[in-house]
């Protein structure tokens, strides 16, 4: 555990986490000390070491941020099976849109953010070294920039500041523009690449990407219901994607899943921003990107939830890769059918692990003997026979099979890949930036997806032409189930929009979550959002 030894809880609440029904499962070695309220020197790389640990669960796994953005859309669906994820209607609200300030999802997503912003503020009153300074200054940030994409308000406190005063609140773009303050003016002291051993993810091309989410943004934070963008904004974006792509650093991988296999840290090299984690001694809740959507007779074995959209399948060619395929890893399943494991998973599933039944055929069965074979259809209420197959189920990232018992996975949580940058630069110049050439990806738009669509780790066509509707699309099949979906929607004009098992036009509310109930509880600076 993490010993923050400071006042009591009920003086914290405004910034730091309240008990969540999914919470963090990890084990780490010693613990984070108080600092001078213990009456000790504190450690500032121990603290820093802390404020990634932070990160984990608003972040990694399939609840908090993920389910926020990704749930409430087009691509991932929480159906309630009989009497299986119902959890008070939590996840049917998110993808129906017509949650309230008391979601459970929402609540446990601003205290995991707030517990990032504090943690990230607390070392900087212990003289932490500088570039300890810039990574904990990025990291709040980061969380910084999720609440306001989320909420639209983001709570904080000086370094030191009496934790017995109620933090004070920024919104809309005031808190973008400290937001972008705080990245610029951290950037020059932050390494350049990541350092496995210490955890150290937050790179000068980490946060310059973060400043394009912020500019590419920029006019959503102004206006959610009918954003402008400015070209200047948008050269900003480009201007940074081509920092990054002349680095050198990032190249297509050999194969789309190595960005997200257990040995994505060596193999993922389109990954820019991650969090590391190490299967069996210290990780966030990966393991649940994969146990929430596999059925009980999988490999491993699941708890048959979520699964995605057909909209969302049907968005790829049957030749796309990304959409699935026979993965082979170091630790993974022998697969001896050779069966498509990773991806939208449809249609007869299979033992990863074994032949058997059927005089050697691997085939797996329900619960009831019924041949496993999903199907795309699916009810936001599933109360059939067939609720355990309905739904096409999705695994990003490939089981992490030797650990898979310990829940501490080795697959490290992606953030930013190349791809995103390129897709960022192709939107930035569609919205009126200037055309630029850096590396070998064009200077078009049509030439930048492109360049993502025909490498070979992808395999799909070239297409013939590109605009923002083409653009949104290859962006949900290029990053589907990376929490980008819901910020793209909205900066797309299409979040409120019917999609599958969402049959009507959502009020614009809904553009922004709701402040939970006992945070304002707390914190009266903190004030509902409008319409809530």
């Amino acid at each position: 555990m993490i010993n923050l030894k400071f006042m009591g809880a009920a003086a914290l609440l405004a910034l730091l986490p309240l008990s969540n029904s999914c919470q963090l499962n990890e084990t780490l070695k010693g613990t984070i000390p108080g600092g001078a309220s213990s009456g000790s020197t504190p450690n500032t790389a121990a603290l820093l070491t802390g404020v990634y640990i932070a990160m984990r669960n608003p972040f990694q796994g399939a609840t908090n941020v993920f389910a926020l953005s990704e749930v409430s859309t087009d691509e991932r669906i929480m159906p309630t099976r009989a009497g299986d994820w119902d959890d008070n209607g939590v996840w049917r609200e998110l993808h129906l849109q017509n949650w309230t300030a008391d979601n459970t999802q929402i609540l446990g997503t601003f205290n995991g953010l707030n517990g990032v912003v504090f943690s990230g503020t607390d070392i900087l009153q212990y003289s932490p070294t500088t570039q300890q300074a810039a990574e904990a200054r990025f990291l709040r940030a980061y969380a910084m920039y999720w609440e306001l994409d989320l909420f639209d308000q983001v709570p904080y406190r000086d370094p030191a500041e009496d934790v017995t005063k109620l933090a004070r609140v920024r919104k809309g773009t005031d808190a973008l523009n400290y937001i972008i303050s705080e990245v610029q003016a951290v950037l020059p002291n932050l390494p350049d690449v990541i350092n496995q051993t210490t955890f150290s993810t937050s790179t000068k091309d980490a946060a310059r990407g973060l400043l394009m989410k912020c500019f590419l943004n920029k006019g959503v934070y102004a206006n959610r219901v009918a954003p402008t963008f400015d070209p200047a904004d948008m050269n900003q974006v480009i201007t940074l994607a081509d920092q990054i792509i002349n680095s050198g650093r990032y190249k297509f991988a050999a194969n789309y899943f190595d960005n997200f296999c257990p040995n994505n840290g060596i193999l993922g090299t389109e990954n820019i921003h991650t969090e590391i984690n190490v299967g069996g001694t210290s990780s966030g809740p990966m393991r649940d990107t994969w146990l929430f959507v596999s059925h009980y007779n999988m490999n491993p074995s699941g708890y048959n939830g979520p699964c995605a959209s057909s909209d969302l399948y049907n968005l790829f060619e049957p030749q796309d890769l990304r959409r699935g395929q026979v993965y082979r890893y170091a630790g993974g399943p022998t697969n001896p059918s050779n069966k498509v494991n990773v991806g939208l998973l449809t249609g007869q599933q299979y033992s990863l692990t074994s032949l058997k039944k059927k005089g050697g055929d691997s085939l797996l069965f329900d619960r009831r003997g019924n041949p496993l074979a999903f199907t795309s259809a699916v009810n936001i209420i599933e109360p059939g026979n067939n609720l355990e197959v309905t739904g096409i189920r999705p695994i990003k990232y490939p089981p992490d099979f030797p650990n898979s018992s310990s829940a501490l996975t080795d697959n490290d949580m992606v953030h930013l890949r190349l791809p995103d940058v390129l897709l960022m630069k192709a939107e930035a110049i569609l919205r009126g930036g200037t055309a630029t050439s850096a590396g070998s990806y064009g200077s078009t738009p049509l030439a930048l997806v492109n360049s993502i669509r025909t490498n070979p780790s992808r395999g799909a066509s070239a297409l013939a032409s590109v605009d923002l509707t083409a653009l949104l699309a290859e962006r949900s099949r290029e990053l589907y189930m990376e929490s980008w979906r819901r910020q793209d929607m909205i900066r797309f004009g299409t979040f409120l929009k019917p999609f599958q098992a969402k049959a009507s036009t959502s009020d614009p509310k809904y553009l922004i979550y709701p402040i939970p109930n006992q945070q304002l509880a707390v914190n009266s600076n903190l004030t509902q959002n409008p319409g809530y």
